[in-house]
């Protein structure tokens, strides 16, 4: 698609491309954001604010203790905890130290995690210690030689610090016994840090930045490989997107994000961390976005422009009885991405609040936004928007070959300045996505409308095939999240002797009598006779990654 047909549906004042190579590394982006924001509030986390400067002096100390370990650049820290402050001060450090940061999910289990830390050859580890004990189950079969151990309550001061922990490990119970010999405790690798100096490394446009592993929904987890400059493209191109509201915060307001989602999660990482630190944003930092009470008290003390999160998040909130409490009246932008965004949610949330989510679309592998509706949006499309600036997507057939006609559908194909150099070690696994033209393909099955708007069909893998007629279970739950009565739902294939496959739906409840037979009315007034659901399953809740994606493999492996 060559012509670029979106840029005719680009909001005004929205660039067709980004320039990359302004910054030659996220360390230079991130160095600039220190010395020209240096008192302004970085980070907010649980009553306790830590400002630009200090992030700045706080990871530079970092970097100097972890290059006198002895690692050289290039190589693997893992870094494994919630939206604490030591995050983003431990991702600084490991970026200006020349090291590549390996983000990891702290819910993993031990089998998860050796993998993960085998992988990627990382030689250390900065992890809370509410998961050590799972780090304890499984180091000696990694390399892993150094261990930075983190409490919830090292950077809020020495009173509230020692309150803090003292409840989330004796009141809590939130930190199970472990047993990590030579483990170095953050505050102290600080300190330590404070009396060295660090060495500041050459880094490269095309040096490696972080190892973003995919989320395994599909298969065995792989790490992509994001250079510094992939994820310099995405914070450009987003703050781009963003620009036509963002640019409407009061002058002498803090533009402030909400970081809800987990920030070692991509999006989290690009868009809420590394954005803020382009724009000179605060972050709210919120450590447990399950905590759906927690998540809306700490909300109703800021003032804030800007909400990433995924629909279950935004799910949450909306029918929580607290979510009045808070005053939405400020927020600019809600951008919905890792899952579609269900019309039902989209609808309830620009009801509550009056600003529209405007659904995004990406991946590990794109650093991650590929796509996004415009933020001047008035409602909800139930599409993924349109290319962001210096982006091309083609819609791909089972041949290769690019689909030529509107509306017919085909494999996401994205080509830009986001998209990873590939799988770590793993060229096979990387040969299988990309073009000979440089396209990274997706694995998700999309239309393009004549304003080059596109939409997601499915995900290849989760199409349910009944009777040879395909059906694609987001269309399923995007049907059934209107019906009365549901809160959330998932429509996944189960094997059936007579149709090879059939659609089995589960239910999360809104109103406790709901029953079987309204569902399947429902079903039947709002889809033809192959999609309606086989079986209908309520239970008390989905299974979700830590972000908020419903796991479709779990609810299909339990038939």
């Amino acid at each position: 698609m060559t012509d670029r047909i979106w840029l005719k549906s680009y909001p005004s004042g929205v660039p067709a491309d980004i320039d990359p190579g302004q910054y030659p590394s996220l360390v230079a982006l991130m160095e600039e954001a220190f010395q020209k924001y240096a008192d302004r509030v970085a980070y907010s986390f649980m009553g306790k604010d830590v400002s630009y400067a200090q992030t700045d002096s706080l990871s530079k100390a970092f970097a100097a203790y972890l290059q006198g370990l002895g690692l050289v650049k290039g190589d693997r820290v893992a870094i494994m905890m919630p939206n604490v402050p030591q995050y983003p001060v431990a991702v600084a450090a490991i970026l200006r130290a020349g090291f590549v940061v390996v983000n990891v999910n702290p819910l993993y289990t031990p089998r998860e995690l050796e993998h993960q830390l085998k992988d990627s050859g990382s030689k250390a580890i900065v992890i809370i210690e509410n998961f050590a004990t799972t780090l304890q189950q499984c180091i000696t079969h990694t390399p892993v030689k150094h261990v930075v151990l983190c409490a919830m309550g090292d950077q809020l001061g020495l009173l509230k610090g020692a309150l803090v922990n003292y409840v989330v490990r004796n009141v809590k119970k939130m930190v199970p016994a472990y047993d990590l010999p030579g483990a170095v405790r953050f505050n102290e690798a600080i300190a330590q840090g404070t009396r060295g100096t660090l060495k500041k490394p050459d880094i490269k446009p095309d040096d490696i930045a972080l190892l973003q592993y995919t989320g395994g929904t599909t298969g065995v987890s792989k790490g992509a490989v994001l250079l510094h400059r992939n994820i310099i493209a995405n914070v450009l191109q987003s703050e781009a997107w963003n620009a036509p509201v963002m640019n409407k915060v009061p002058a002498g307001e803090q533009p402030t994000a909400v970081c809800a989602l987990p920030l070692y999660h991509i999006f989290a990482f690009t868009v809420n961390m590394m954005l803020s630190m382009r724009t000179g944003g605060k972050t709210i930092l919120i450590p447990n976005p399950r905590d759906l009470p927690g998540v809306l008290k700490e909300l109703s003390k800021h003032t804030f422009h800007s909400f990433p999160a995924v629909n279950t998040l935004f799910n949450g909130l909306a029918n929580h009885p607290d979510f009045n409490t808070v005053n939405w009246k400020n927020l600019k932008v809600a951008v919905g991405g890792g899952m579609a965004v269900q019309g039902a949610v989209a609808k309830l949330w620009l009801d509550k609040t009056g600003c529209p989510i405007c659904e995004g679309y990406g991946l590990s592998e794109t650093s991650p936004s590929a796509s996004c509706n415009p933020v001047t949006a008035t409602e909800f499309t139930g599409t993924i928007g349109l290319p962001l600036p210096g982006t091309s997507m083609k819609l791909l057939d089972d041949e290769g070959n690019e689909v030529t006609e509107l509306g017919q559908p085909g494999e996401i194909a994205i080509k830009g300045p986001q998209v990873m150099a590939g799988y770590w070690q793993r060229p096979d696994e990387t040969a299988k996505v990309m073009t000979a033209d440089g396209y990274f393909k997706t694995g998700d099955v999309g239309v393009m409308d004549e304003r080059g708007f596109f939409k997601i069909v499915d995900r290849k893998k989760d199409m349910i095939l009944v009777s040879g007629f395909n059906v694609y279970p987001n269309e399923v739950e995007e049907v059934v999240a209107n019906c009365p009565g549901v809160m959330e739902c998932a429509a996944v294939g189960v094997l059936d002797d007579k149709s090879g496959e059939a659609v089995k739906l589960v239910i999360v409840k809104k109103d406790p009598d709901l029953t079987e037979a309204q569902v399947r009315d429902y079903c039947r007034h709002n889809l033809t006779g192959y999609k309606q659901p086989k079986t209908v399953e309520f239970r008390t809740e989905l299974p979700k990654t830590p972000v908020g994606k419903i796991l479709r493999r779990e609810l299909r492996d339990k038939k």
